[in-house]
């Protein structure tokens, strides 16, 4: 069975490193010279480019190629799913099996990824997500890995888990579909906040703060949802912010960091020079919290940072500052 992949970074990449022991892989590249870079040299370019790919990964340029094969993962990032599904939908039939790696809320329509997929393709589409403690270059290294497989058909969710599981690569399944999206999406904005405070110098203490407060901030956004909140104290909620808050693999973390030693945000995204999903998640969730009165104020105060520039030492004095009140 061949399996295909929407998109070519570096967690398209590890994927399809990891699937390609037990099947062949099809990946997407926008410019046909990536694609026929991987054909040629087994080694993805622009990302990991320090690891060999396996002979049985393939790549393509055409969009087209992909939907031949029943399963379509996709690793293009959030604010463009949209778009890229307008271009390929004419091509889908109904036995594609749509899982999505990305995390993320759509700007603008504040909707969760499984819910663009469903404007644009229907509601009738199979549809899980693949997510937790997860960085790439671990992964395409073999590091022993658990993250989860969410669908609202349980069915779908057991059939990705078997899809993915391998010795290292440990899969658990969850009917908590938007639990396991909103997770996903708001640990990269609380990721982004604790490397800013590793930036501006503070402690584990002010950090332990901030993950643990974070993590009640999450709580609340699902349950604002009818979310199971349990999903938190899984490896879509707190595996995830820990490993996306903790490590200089993380992106959002390391944009964070250069923000909090002074750099602005575009100048901090150029040297990443990846895509930042926390950037945009986080003008999202604040709007999304303002239309539905959801109390998010760590989510607020780097909404503020990032978008009115305010100083990152000024939110963490108004975070500190806000009235007493009982923990839970």
């Amino acid at each position: 069975m061949e399996i295909s992949i929407l998109g070519s970074g570096s967690w398209s990449t590890a994927i399809a490193s990891l699937l390609s022991e037990n099947y062949d892989v099809l990946i997407y590249a926008r410019n046909k010279e990536d694609a026929d870079y991987i054909n040629k040299n087994h080694k993805n370019r622009k990302y990991l480019k320090e690891f060999d790919l396996a002979e049985n990964i393939k790549a393509t340029s055409n969009l087209e190629d992909l939907f031949k094969n029943k399963y379509i993962i996709n690793g293009i990032p959030t604010q463009s799913i949209r778009s890229v599904i307008k271009k390929f939908k004419h091509y889908i039939s109904s036995d594609n099996v749509f899982i999505n790696l990305a995390k993320g809320i759509e700007l603008g329509s504040h909707k969760r990824i499984s819910e663009v997929f469903c404007d644009e393709l229907g509601d009738d589409i199979s549809f899980a997500v693949l997510s937790g403690p997860s960085h790439a270059e671990e992964v395409i290294k073999k590091m022993p890995t658990a993250v989860v497989a969410a669908s609202s058909d349980i069915n779908l969710s057991k059939d990705v888990q078997k899809l993915f599981n391998s010795d290292w690569f440990r899969v658990y399944s969850s009917t908590d579909l938007i639990g396991v999206e909103l997770g996903g999406a708001i640990k990269n904005t609380l990721a982004f906040g604790i490397g800013m405070l590793d930036g501006l110098g503070y402690g584990d203490n002010t950090k332990a703060a901030v993950i643990t407060r974070g993590i009640h901030e999450m709580n609340r956004l699902l349950i604002s949802y009818d979310a199971n909140p349990n999903t938190i104290n899984g490896l879509a909620g707190v595996g995830d912010l820990i490993v996306t808050s903790t490590s200089l693999n993380s992106r959002n973390y390391r944009t964070g960091l250069l923000i909090g030693k002074g750099y602005s945000m575009e100048d901090a995204v150029d040297k990443i020079q990846m895509v930042v999903e926390g950037i945009p998640t986080t003008k999202a969730l604040y709007q999304l919290s303002l239309e539905n009165d959801i109390d998010l104020p760590i989510t607020l105060e780097i909404y503020k940072v990032l978008y009115e520039n305010k100083n990152p030492i000024d939110s963490v004095s108004s975070l500190m500052g806000r009235s007493l009140k009982s923990e839970f």
